[in-house]
């Protein structure tokens, strides 16, 4: 007898062995990889896990770029390796992490010594792999990933998770005979300056303006992440190295304004075994550098192999896909960003207590009085109309004590006649 059930205590979820290595890779091929993991602003180059499982594991344990590449989760159930989770910090902060790569398989369990059987589906095994990610990394106050349009399999999967879309996004390939039509174009770029750790706040400013307000607040971008650490810089190096690409970045700075209106950054092929890929940035107010930037970039490529280009846009840069479309580019992707919150999960933890009916004194104890307030008297003065406030006299007994009464003449003696009368 074989029943569909959620997971129970009967799938396990831990963190990724040597000896899970060729079912990682044979599950996480099921994953579409057809995005082009360069141009993205989300998604990010994966490291061959296992061919450097031993360096990663070793350098998980050391502040670096690369102490989590090996975030993985595997979900394993009757004794087999059914589901894997990647996950890594999206900005320097660590407030916004992305899914890397999710995959899940449907397993049959049994129960009851093997007389009853139950099915749990890929659904329930990547919410789970989902939920177990939310709740262990404590300090991912949003989760942002990208996926294809066309995945029916995780889309769904998302959406009940609480997952939300952000931005559509769009690939483009320019052909290299096209990018050789936009390379006899002489750019028009006077104030064309190299990238520096020392451009950082630029940068950062150029990236808060090139994206609207929903976008800017999931990303959670700070000047540190527009900067590459000693470390960083090798990484990047070795990285390069091992793939045979160079990477040229630049941005245009406005002297008037003392900010940055466009940046690029170029991934080149040396051997002409993919294609190149730019990442652009432009102020909304200056879209007419579009032209003149892709000239730049296109200059740059014809030192390179012959390869064609690709460009990322999104639905909120409406002048970028109309200058790609007017030069013939063609669209290769198309994807969607995005994003979950945990804030509610956050109130649901930690509840507060109500601050109604708490006396001010019990919230703040500054408030508390140091002694009962002593009342002055109010006298009548008897050459004005007017009421006078007098404070008592130290050795005046206080007026809450019992104190004699006094007749009219002692409280207003008579004046004494003038003299000169």
């Amino acid at each position: 007898m074989m029943r569909p059930s959620r997971p129970t205590s009967t799938v396990n979820i831990r963190t990724l062995q040597y000896r899970d290595l060729e079912v990682f890779d044979r599950i996480s091929r099921s994953v579409m990889e057809e995005i082009p993991s360069a141009a993205s602003m989300v998604r990010e180059h994966n490291i061959d896990v296992s061919r450097w499982y031993g360096l990663l594991k070793f350098l998980r344990w050391f502040p670096n770029p690369l102490r989590h590449s090996l975030s993985i989760q595997i979900a394993e159930a009757a004794s087999k390796v059914c589901g894997v989770i990647q996950t890594s910090p999206f900005n320097s902060a660590g407030t916004t992490w992305r899914v890397d790569r999710l995959a899940a398989e449907s397993v049959v369990v049994a129960e009851d010594e093997g007389k009853t059987t139950t099915l749990i589906t890929a659904m329930d095994l990547g919410s789970l792999l989902l939920r177990n990610s939310f709740e262990t990394i404590l300090q991912a106050r949003t989760w942002i990933l990208e996926l294809d349009v066309s995945d029916e399999t995780r889309l769904p999967l998302y959406r009940h998770n609480g997952f939300q879309p952000v931005a559509q996004m769009t690939y483009w390939s320019i052909a290299p005979e096209q990018l050789q039509e936009i390379a006899q174009r002489e750019p028009d770029l006077p104030n064309l300056l190299p990238v520096s750790n020392a451009d950082a706040h630029l940068l950062y400013q150029l990236d808060n303006m090139a994206m609207p307000p929903l976008v800017r607040q999931v990303f959670d971008r700070h000047p540190q992440d527009f900067k590459v650490s000693l470390f960083g810089s090798v990484v990047q190096l070795v990285k390069q190295w091992m793939t045979q690409t160079e990477v040229v970045s630049g941005y245009v700075f406005e002297p008037q304004r003392k900010v940055a209106i466009a940046h690029f950054q170029v991934t080149l092929s040396r051997d002409g075994s993919q294609s190149h890929s730019a990442q652009l940035a432009v102020h909304p107010a200056y879209t007419w550098l579009y032209p003149e930037v892709m000239a730049q970039v296109a200059r740059i490529t014809s030192e390179f192999p012959s390869q064609s280009l690709q460009i990322l846009s999104a639905d909120y840069h409406p002048e970028r896909e109309a200058y790609l479309e007017r030069v013939g580019a063609k669209r290769i992707a198309h994807t969607l960003m995005m994003s979950r919150s945990v804030w509610h999960k956050l109130r649901e933890t930690r509840s507060m207590p109500s601050l109604e009916g708490i006396p001010l004194g019990d919230v703040i104890p500054g408030f508390q009085p140091s002694r009962k307030p002593v009342p002055g008297r109010i006298m009548l003065d008897p050459q004005s109309t007017k009421f006078r406030i007098r404070q008592p006299r130290k050795n005046q007994a206080s007026p809450l004590m019992p104190r004699e009464t006094h007749s009219k003449e002692q409280l207003f003696p008579p004046q004494d006649p003038d003299p000169c009368c």
